[in-house]
């Protein structure tokens, strides 16, 4: 039984040297159309994670507006902080939908107030005028961006026994905003999807079309190995492992060019999109972009160099 399994690996594994062999001939043979299938690979790789990119810069703004977007809940000005910090601690207990509360008092109110406008004299003047610090003690709600858990939040606000120490709630000016910006955030996910959807059809169409023009290249030889009586897997076996090392070759010119790009353009797109650096998300997401780039490229060549090399299979 052991002399069975050892002389049955022995086999398998001079059958795959042969394989390999045969592979590593017929690469280094047509290296014109291994360098065009190649190419068109790594264009192919290289658009897929341009738009990975572009997923993550979209994703960040709109995340960025998110944040930025909260309702305020402004407390009459007799209500002591230590009311206003329980109304908090009570407010994160009862929704899981929000995502932050932040405490301002009155003098932050005042101080941000006047950092905001220090340049504009004739508020500066009214202020002064007014004498006493007239703005109010507030806590800024931020939620997951979704309009109905903000309306149901200021809701609450109104409605709860927070109301008889709560002034008033701000939600109804903000309401429109909130909603443009959920909006946007839905149809850009919907944009992103399709667009997703129609590059990865193209692109496997593509690179099947230009792996196939290399297969039919050494189609008389396909007919040889059949007609000496070569299995189906051996005479595959050497295209197969052809389109892998297409992959794996697309797949190391594309991640260090992915890796220089967001190096170099880094300081470029924190100036268009503040706070976003494309090196720290290229470095945050290296394994995404590993298997991104490594799975489809192999993905893709092994699957298509499959499918037509079946074509000249039936002799």
């Amino acid at each position: 039984m052991k002399r069975r399994v050892a002389l049955l690996f022995k086999n398998m594994f001079t059958n795959f040297k042969r394989i390999l062999g045969f592979a590593v001939n017929d690469f280094s043979r047509n290296k014109g159309i291994s360098i065009a299938a190649i190419f068109v690979l790594a264009i192919t790789i290289l658009l897929l994670s341009g738009l990975y990119f572009f997923h993550g810069a979209v994703n960040y703004f709109v995340l960025h507006l998110q944040n930025s977007i909260d309702i305020t809940a402004y407390f009459k000005a007799d209500v002591s902080e230590q009311d206003i910090l329980s109304a908090k601690e009570q407010l994160l207990k009862t929704s899981s939908y929000i995502k932050s509360i932040e405490y301002v008092s009155k003098e932050q109110a005042l101080t941000n107030f006047n950092q905001l406008h220090q340049d504009n004299d004739l508020l500066t003047k009214a202020l002064v005028e007014v004498g006493d610090n007239p703005f109010l003690p507030a806590l800024n709600i931020t939620t997951n961006g979704d309009p109905n858990i903000y309306a149901s939040i200021a809701n609450m606000l109104q409605t709860s026994d927070l109301s008889s120490i709560i002034s008033k709630v701000d939600f109804s000016q903000k309401k429109d905003t909130i909603q443009k910006v959920y909006s946007f955030n839905k149809n850009i996910n919907i944009f992103g999807i399709i667009l997703e959807a129609i590059l990865l059809l193209v692109a496997i169409l593509v690179v099947h079309n230009t792996i196939k023009l290399a297969i039919e290249n050494s189609k008389e030889e396909i007919e040889t190995m059949k007609v000496v009586g070569a299995s189906d897997k051996f005479v595959q076996g050497p295209f197969v492992i052809q389109g892998i090392i297409y992959g794996i070759i697309s797949f190391l010119i594309c991640f260090i060019i992915v890796g220089l790009f967001a190096y170099f353009t880094s300081d470029k797109m924190g100036m268009v999109l503040p706070g976003f650096s494309t090196f720290r998300f290229f470095l945050t997401n290296w394994w995404i972009f590993v298997i991104l780039q490594l799975g489809f490229g192999v993905a893709v060549g092994a699957l298509s160099a499959t499918v037509v090399v079946k074509k000249y299979l039936k002799v």
